[in-house]
């Protein structure tokens, strides 16, 4: 089976719920930007994170885009989960590699560091919605509920694994949503609260095999959750030559002019898939002068 995101809603709407596989988005990820272990581990936390935020868009043009910005050694983490199904991510700098903390667990709070982390929310309007809170593990699913509870005052329990193999690929990569709607009781968030506590650790419980739809009946077990349905996802950029084009026409006729003037086809490269677009002298040309109009 693919990748996908579940959903659904239990304790009589009072609880919002999301569990997710994205192992093989994840390490497609990994193998098009040949990140070293921590930084594949930021990637994939923050890509599972933006297709269970992504997963119920009503348009495939719209999107979610989470931007993480520390001081650590990875610069930015940026994954961008849309309608259409596509997930996709990409670190500033993903050779970076640190020891990892006691029991072998890589560190990504140190490779991440202090800062912000940002959710945009491309929903077609005129303007993007963008929340901004600052991070308060650099863990990445701690950050995610933060930002839930301050920016949206939705109470959240977050969990995001990625667990790599001896030779660095991915074993698994997914992780947990679960939201207190407006008029859940006290009780209810009581045992919610008991059972995320309880919950085994999520790398080594899918890497048993276990799925999205077992999270999910382990942390709503009893509080007749209703399953709303899968939502397959996959690695998939939406670059293309003609929007590099459109990049380099907002260069301005000036910087265009000495690109033109080096005599030298460019290169240009996509962050997130590693895509690579050339462009001649002639096609430099038709750009600058359909930027003067």
């Amino acid at each position: 089976m693919g990748d996908y995101v579940i959903r659904g809603t239990a304790a009589d709407g009072q609880i919002r719920a999301f569990a997710c596989d994205v192992t093989l988005s994840v390490e497609e990820g990994r193998m098009r930007h040949d990140s070293s272990p921590v930084a594949t581990a930021a990637l994939g936390r923050t890509m599972a994170a933006a297709a269970m935020l992504s997963c119920d868009l009503k348009d495939k043009d719209e999107s979610i885009t989470i931007s993480i910005a520390g001081n650590g050694p990875l610069g930015k983490v940026i994954a961008i989960g849309d309608g259409a199904g596509r997930v996709r991510g990409y670190v500033q700098n993903p050779k970076v590699d640190l020891p990892p903390k006691s029991k072998g667990h890589l560190d990504v709070a140190r490779a991440i560091g202090i800062g912000v982390m940002s959710v945009i929310k491309d929903l077609g309007l005129k303007e993007p919605y963008i929340g901004t809170t600052h991070l308060v593990s650099s863990e990445i699913g701690e950050d995610l509920a933060y930002y839930f509870a301050e920016s949206e005052q939705i109470p959240s329990a977050v969990a995001l694994s990625v667990l790599m193999t001896p030779e660095h690929t991915v074993w698994t990569a997914g992780g947990y949503l679960i939201q207190l709607m407006p008029g859940a009781t006290e009780e209810t968030a009581a045992i919610l609260e008991e059972r995320v506590k309880k919950f085994p650790q999520l790398s080594h419980f899918l890497a048993e095999g276990h799925t999205p739809e077992e999270v999910l009946a382990i942390l709503l077990e009893n509080m007749d959750f209703k399953n709303n349905g899968q939502v397959p996802y996959h690695f998939e950029c939406d670059c293309s030559k003609h929007r590099f084009a459109n990049g380099l026409a907002s260069l301005g006729e000036k910087e265009l002019t000495t690109l033109i003037e080096e005599g030298q086809p460019i290169e240009t490269t996509c962050n997130f898939c590693g895509q690579k677009y050339y462009f001649t002298v002639d096609e430099l040309k038709a750009i600058r002068a359909g930027s003067r109009r």
